[in-house]
C-alpha cells in the first residue's frame, strides 16, 4: 500500500465534501453535521484554516480538517477526521493525526484540541497515544443541544 497524506487545497473543497459524507454515513447519528457537509462548508474551513486527505495507491481515503479558536489563533481545534468504510479498521487515521500534529508545530500552534460525540468514545485510545489528554474543563460552544455534551481532548505541543 502506498500511503500519503497531502495538504488540501481550496480544489479539493467538493472531494473533501465527498470524503466526509461518505465516512460518516453509518457511522455517525443522522444528526451530525457532516452528513450534510457541502464544498461551501468546506471552502469556508479551508478559508479559516485548512485540511489534509490521505490516499491510498493514489485513491481519496480520508480527510482532516483544521482551524483556529475564535478567542486564540495559537490553539486549533481538529475537525471532521474520517476514512471512508473501505479504508476503516486498518489503522490508517494515525497518518492523518501524525500530519496535523508536525503541521502544526511547524506553525508553532501552542495547543490542539478535538471532541468526541459519546459514540466515539473509542476513540479516545488512539488520540491518548498521541498525546491528547481528556479536558472536561472545555466547554464546546457550538455544540447541538439536542445530543449529549461530547468528550473534549487536548494536546499541549511542545514548540
Amino acid at each position: 500500500m502506498k500511503i500519503a497524506v497531502r495538504e488540501a487545497s481550496i480544489e479539493d473543497a467538493r472531494l473533501i465534501a465527498d470524503l466526509t459524507r461518505k465516512s460518516w454515513a453509518g457511522k455517525c447519528p443522522p444528526t451530525a453535521q457532516g452528513h450534510r457537509d457541502t464544498w461551501v462548508n468546506v471552502n469556508e474551513d479551508l478559508h479559516n484554516g485548512g485540511a489534509f486527505i490521505l490516499t491510498v495507491d493514489d485513491i481519496p481515503a480520508g480527510s482532516l480538517r483544521w482551524a483556529p479558536l475564535d478567542e486564540d489563533d495559537h490553539i486549533w481545534k481538529i475537525r471532521r477526521l474520517g476514512l471512508i468504510p473501505a479504508f476503516c479498521g486498518k489503522k490508517l487515521s494515525q497518518h492523518l493525526i501524525e500530519a496535523i500534529i508536525h503541521h502544526a508545530q511547524l506553525c508553532e500552534i501552542n495547543e490542539l484540541r478535538l471532541y468526541l460525540h459519546l459514540y466515539l468514545e473509542p476513540l479516545t485510545s488512539l488520540y491518548e497515544a498521541y498525546g491528547f489528554e481528556l479536558a472536561p474543563e472545555i466547554e464546546f460552544s457550538t455544540r447541538n443541544t439536542l445530543e449529549p455534551p461530547p468528550i473534549m481532548m487536548r494536546k499541549v505541543l511542545d514548540i
